[in-house]
């Protein structure tokens, strides 16, 4: 019995030495992938007159505004909001989601990196927000790239399982969460449930707002409220 355990042994040595060499390697390197998109881009009054670097909001669309008419983007979010009258002292950047699909971390940020050398923006001071779809493309896009934000603030996002492990990316951002509390599109446990994460995280700059008698259209009370853009624009990195 042990000769034959033997012959064993060195049979199966003799046929894994003859697979070739393996090593344990890693690769690391910059992919870069082709994204077009199209979007709208506010500079404010004193824009062109100034050299001063201005703070820079990040707007993303919910479902409905897909697509190509980039007209659509102003419907809701703070194109609408200015188009009311109202002033916000920041550029501020509206990409639109093609048709049928979703918004994709990479193309967001590769967009805003773009932007913030092509104009005068203070890198310090970049915010992300987006209501529904675009309120999910907040959580997605600030947890992949937290780096380049200084705030968010979604709205009625919904969330999906990898992105609760983001919250250990956000755990230093702050975050102002919206939702409806009778919203039953996107429930509102979704927001719950990703408080508690931030919470369990270390977050300790996360605040929430339910509206008690809001159903999923929670953006309109929120970019039509002056204190979120007071609040965005007093972040910092």
């Amino acid at each position: 019995m042990k000769k034959l355990t033997f012959i064993v042994l060195l049979f199966c040595f003799t046929i894994n030495a003859s697979f070739g060499q393996i090593e344990k390697k890693n690769f690391k390197q910059k992919v870069e992938l082709e994204t077009e998109l199209g979007y709208l881009l506010y500079t404010p009054k004193g824009y062109h007159t100034t050299k001063k670097d201005y703070p820079l909001i990040v707007f993303l669309h919910g479902a409905g505004e897909r697509g190509t008419d980039l007209d659509k983007v102003k419907v809701n979010g703070p194109f609408n909001y200015l188009e009311k009258g109202n002033k916000i002292d920041a550029v501020i950047l509206a990409p639109q989601c093609p048709a049928e699909t979703y918004w994709q971390p990479h193309q967001v940020a590769g967009l805003v990196k773009s932007i913030i050398k092509k104009y005068n923006i203070d890198e310090s001071r970049v915010y992300l927000t987006g209501l529904s779809m675009g309120g999910y493309g907040t959580w997605a896009v600030g947890g992949e790239y937290p780096e380049l934000f200084a705030a968010m603030a979604p709205v009625c996002g919904a969330i999906y399982r990898p992105i609760y492990r983001n919250a250990q990316h956000l755990k230093n951002m702050p975050i102002w969460i919206f939702h409806g509390a009778l919203d039953d599109v996107v429930l509102p446990e979704n927001s719950n449930n990703m408080v508690m994460a931030l919470h369990k995280a270390g977050n300790k700059n996360v605040k929430y707002t339910v509206y008690p008698f809001a159903n999923h259209n929670s953006w309109s009370e929120t970019y039509n409220n002056p204190k979120l853009y007071e609040w965005l624009l007093n972040q910092k990195q």
